[in-house]
């Protein structure tokens, strides 16, 4: 695995979760109570012993920046390292990465520098555990130019991913870029019988999907990026060429698997991973998903229910507070009597005095994070929010997107921007 480097794309303005990325870049986003999106990817590949990573990012890149900076740190003789790779202006280029191979082929002096016989592109903003190993495994032994690795999903689904089409050995011999009509999918349905055959059994999922996660011989990735006319997308532009001049091969993966590019997504996945049998387990056996370690205490809880909750860090919960199918972020302060309903609360960045909240109850400006009695049901609050006493945030399915002075509502989710806030008794 020393012979692999690691390419982790951070994404473009990440406006499907807008407003999480109002302030920060996508891979930034919080997760799961106290970790962040870019800490999935970096994890596997540390699991994976491919210790040598850069992560490619343009937008809002400095708390990104600060977290991998601040967390992962190698012995200076294991020639591991986590850096990051903000788009810039060179001689070659003055533009943003205008896609994902754009957004290589303007890093490639890194790539070709580095020596690394295979590359492994992984995108900053999925939530799963992968053993690169077995994919670097399944690249070599088939002798192959280019790995994509794939999921299988049912039919109602393929319409949102680039679709495979492979033949008996597994190499592909097709790709669709979101495909659209019956007469693009139906030539890409696999076989039950030739997924069982591969160890998968998915009768009801028989289209693969990829799943953003590719390898590449480096020789081939230089010669796909520079070969005029230039790609700008491996999705749309790379793969569909590839095939027909080098040896693409399949990886199926049949795991959790989740892209949280979406509020929608993004909330139920938070939401899942509170429940009694979470899909995805951040800490297993060899594979543990790492993130910033912080010098926070206990989370105290005093009084309350909490049924099927995550509470981070240092979080403190009041009396006769209620939560149920909540995630309760780092330092969030949950006030007396209120209730939490599937929500997800990111946290604090720090704690408040108590002469700041006397100084802000005579400003009548709410404290960090909920105030008493106030009720939340089916929403995001992003970080350092301050929502007032007897606040109500209700469920908003089925509404219209649209936003209000402090809030903005995403496929019937009310998010609460960062920093915003929300005065008491207000009604969302």
């Amino acid at each position: 695995m020393q012979s692999v480097l690691s390419l982790i794309l951070g994404g473009g303005r990440g406006t499907r979760l807008y407003p999480l990325t109002k302030l920060r870049s996508k891979p930034a986003v919080p997760v799961a109570g106290k970790y962040r999106l870019i800490d999935i990817p970096i994890s596997n590949c540390i699991n994976s012993e491919c210790n040598r990573i850069y992560v490619l990012t343009q937008f809002l890149s400095v708390s990104l920046h600060r977290h991998i900076a601040n967390t992962y740190k190698f012995d200076p003789f294991s020639q591991g390292f986590v850096e990051v790779l903000a788009a810039q202006q060179t001689n070659e280029s003055a533009d943003w990465y205008q896609g994902t191979a754009d957004a290589v082929r303007q890093q490639i002096r890194h790539v070709i520098e580095d020596g690394a016989e295979e590359i492994l592109i992984l995108s900053g903003d999925q939530l799963y555990r992968m053993d690169f190993g077995h994919l670097l495994g399944t690249h070599r032994s088939a002798r192959a130019d280019v790995t994509i690795a794939a999921l299988p999903v049912a039919r109602a689904s393929v319409s949102g991913f680039g679709i495979l089409q492979v033949d008996e050995r597994g190499r592909v011999i097709g790709f669709v870029e979101k495909p659209k009509t019956d007469a693009q999918i139906e030539p890409l349905r696999n076989a039950p019988e030739w997924l069982e055959r591969q160890g998968v059994h998915a009768p009801n999922r028989p289209f693969l999907a990829s799943m953003g996660i590719y390898v590449f011989n480096r020789s081939v990735l230089h010669d796909l990026l520079i070969s005029p006319p230039l790609a700008t997308d491996f999705g749309k532009e790379v793969f569909p060429r590839s095939i027909r001049t080098h040896r693409v091969q399949c990886h199926l993966f049949d795991g959790y698997w989740e892209d949280l590019g979406t509020i929608k997504a993004y909330h139920e996945a938070n939401i899942a991973l509170a429940g009694d049998d979470p899909p995805f387990q951040f800490h297993a056996p060899g594979s543990v998903i790492f993130t910033r370690m912080r010098n926070l205490p206990p989370a105290r809880i005093n009084g309350a229910t909490c049924t099927q909750c995550l509470v981070g860090d240092g979080a403190e919960v009041m009396s006769g507070a209620t939560i149920e199918r909540s995630v309760i972020g780092v330092r969030s302060r949950i006030g007396h009597n209120a209730v939490i309903r599937h929500t997800v609360i990111i946290g604090a960045d720090r704690y408040e005095t108590d002469a700041e909240r006397e100084a802000n109850r005579i400003r009548g400006l709410p404290n960090f994070t909920v105030g008493d009695g106030s009720v939340i049901e089916h929403a995001i609050l992003d970080k350092d929010c301050r929502i007032g006493r007897n606040v109500r945030i209700g469920d908003h399915a089925g509404d219209q997107d649209r936003e209000g002075p402090n809030y903005v509502i995403r496929e019937g989710i009310v998010v609460i921007p960062r920093g915003a806030v929300v005065p008491d008794g207000t009604a969302i």
